[in-house]
């Protein structure tokens, strides 16, 4: 994972808390795992717009 170890991943988790305080953390991880979620959902749209194109043009071309 990024070449994160362990003690990264402490320090990392300890600025967090120290600059947003403990009461923002769940917020911010919600925030971003909706923010996630809707890029995967995008990224598999458009994939799925995309194949039946593709599909045409290897029609066409065999």
């Amino acid at each position: 994972m990024f070449g994160l170890g362990l003690p990264e991943i402490g320090i990392i988790a300890i600025v967090a808390l120290l600059i947003f305080g403990p009461k923002k953390i769940p917020e911010l991880g919600n925030v971003f795992g909706k923010t996630l979620r809707g890029f995967k959902e995008e990224l598999k749209n458009t994939n799925e717009e995309t194949n039946p194109e593709e599909e045409k043009i290897n029609s066409r071309d065999g």
